[in-house]
Parts: structure tokens; sequence; C-alpha cells
């Protein structure tokens, strides 16, 4: 069974009518989701790329555009899958080991509303 074949009965199976898919455009993009942000970026990315063409009821070059849009968006990819985001890196925690702590209390929702204040 080819990919053709493979689109064919999964749009049966999923109740798809009319279903164009232009399987080169599609293998180009995933190709170069998975090579330049991770694996898992290239059927998300194609999953993303439907969900969008769906959501605007988009024709061929519709899809086409947008798949052009992920394209380059994945291209200039910067970012290796093991680096972590820059806004979740732990900032440097302070050494207070010579500040006596005894009787002092942590308060969750006190936490909680100052990280609210943070964001």
């Amino acid at each position: 069974m080819n990919l053709h074949d493979w689109i064919d009965e999964l749009s049966d199976v999923l109740e798809l009518e009319d279903v164009e898919v232009d399987e080169g455009l599609l293998a180009d993009l995933t190709a170069t989701a998975a090579t330049n942000v991770e694996k898992l970026a290239a059927p998300v990315t194609a999953y993303l790329l439907g969900f969008a063409a769906a959501t605007q009821d988009a024709d061929p070059d519709t899809v086409e555009r947008l798949a052009a849009r992920a394209q380059v968006l994945a291209e200039g990819w910067d970012r290796p899958a093991d680096a972590p985001d820059p806004d979740d890196v732990n900032d440097p925690i302070p050494d207070d080991r010579t500040v006596d702590h005894t009787g002092e209390t942590y308060d969750d929702d006190r936490a909680e509303e100052l990280v609210d204040e943070e964001v």
C-alpha cells in the first residue's frame, strides 16, 4: 500500500469526503520540522496545518500558503530540541544558609499571589 492509498483509506475511516492531499508538500514540511525542531514536530506540524486549513475553509492554494509559512518557520528554527525554554530556566537560588529561618512558615496562597503579580 502506498501513501496515496493510505490517505484514501484513512479518509474513509475518518468520514472525510473529497480530500485532496499534496503528499509532496506534507513530506517536505514534516521532514523540515522533524530535522530542524524535533521528530515530534513533524506530526504536530501536519496536524496543525490541517486544523488551520479546516478552520479557514482553505482551498488548495491557501493550504500551500499556510504550509509555506510553516516551512519558513521550521527552516529558521534555531533552538535545539533539548534546549531549555529561556522563560523556564530557573534563576540562581541565593545562598542563605547563614540566615536563621527558625519559626518561619511558608504561605502557599501568598506565594501564588506573588507569582501572579510577576505575570
